[in-house]
């Protein structure tokens, strides 16, 4: 229905639009009684075999929903009900900032893909959390990043405050240094830069009353000299985890006319490299650590191969978008097929 109803409808309008419209139909819809447990009915495969325990949480199935769909958690309890097993939001920052100047969403249909310049627009650290505080019962990711305005020798801070102020309304943390649409943000992923920002966030961590898993969220543009980096600096904080992979500079092979729009692509064409930065990371650190797989799943074997080449969990986002929320159902009926 999704497919071959709604969607032809949705993508006749502006990207960015029918964002924002899908989620306050979201929201009215779930308040009708009944639709919640329909969603939940129509998307939810409740089996224990696909519980997974990762970086001391459990985790109900290892489909979730990646950072920059529900950026200010404004509706994680109704994206739940369509059979996620834990939800990222974000990314956030400790002030509210408008993004970049629209347009800055693009469709890439020829390509199954999306380009955003978004540029971290959110309502700030402190609206999340009072969002946040009302959860009951879904996994949190809490995502962070740094304010545009804060040049990159004080983004450590900018991270400490997002990182305290979410800490009691999460159960894992997101390192975003890898977004491309943030002027310079990506120079925080070199060695030296990253391993004291993590570090940092590490040892503000410990004096915790109950340390919260931290994770990088690294670009598939890294080289391999880069990812062996990424491995040391893992090793080095020990930090529990990385997300591969965000989105890509690269524009190889695409046939969309809008192809050239600056930003981060994400979709069909990132399916491959991300699969081989996630296997590049499980065989290098011979699976160090745990790997939440992003990139390109727009159907249940994309997320396989993922899981296969080492992840230990994934994400959907643009797959989300193109595909509907049936294919969570498919991934996690996948799983179980294969067990």
């Amino acid at each position: 229905m999704y497919k071959l109803l709604i969607r032809p409808i949705l993508f006749w309008f502006d990207p960015e639009e029918v964002h924002y419209f899908t989620f306050k139909w979201i929201r009215i819809l779930n308040l009708i009684p009944g639709f919640s447990w329909l969603c939940k009915s129509l998307y939810t495969v409740d089996d224990k075999r696909l519980e997974r325990d990762v970086f001391g949480l459990k985790f109900k199935n290892p489909v979730g929903l990646a950072a920059g769909f529900d950026k200010d958690a404004k509706l994680y309890k109704e994206l739940s009900n369509f059979g996620f097993g834990f939800i990222e939001i974000g990314t956030v920052t400790p002030k509210p900032q408008e993004g970049n100047p629209k347009k800055r969403l693009f469709r890439l249909k020829e390509d199954s893909a999306i380009i955003n310049r978004m540029g971290f627009n959110n309502g700030g650290v402190a609206a999340a959390v009072e969002r946040l505080k009302r959860n009951n019962g879904v996994l949190i990711g809490g995502n962070i990043g740094k304010n545009k305005v804060t040049p990159n020798e004080e983004a450590t801070s900018d991270y400490e405050i997002c990182f305290d102020a979410l800490y009691e309304v999460v159960d894992y943390f997101v390192v975003n240094v890898s977004s491309p649409n943030t002027p310079n943000l990506r120079a925080l992923q070199d060695k030296e830069p990253l391993t004291q920002l993590l570090q940092t966030l590490q040892d503000k961590n410990e004096t915790k009353p109950k340390t919260k898993p931290i994770l990088l969220k690294i670009a598939p543009d890294l080289t391999n000299e880069q990812l062996l980096d990424i491995i040391d600096i893992v090793a080095t904080t020990k930090i529990a985890g990385v997300i591969a992979t965000n989105t890509t500079i690269s524009r190889d092979g695409l046939q969309s006319p809008n192809q050239n729009e600056t930003g981060g692509l994400s979709g069909k064409p990132l399916t491959k490299r991300s699969t081989e930065v996630i296997r590049f990371l499980s065989e290098k650190s011979n699976k160090a650590f745990p790997i939440i797989g992003v990139g390109g799943i727009h159907t249940a074997e994309d997320a396989i191969e993922k899981l296969d080449a080492g992840a230990s969990l994934v994400q959907l986002y643009t797959g989300f978008i193109y595909e509907g929320p049936a294919l969570v159902k498919a991934i996690n009926q996948k799983i179980l097929e294969r067990l």
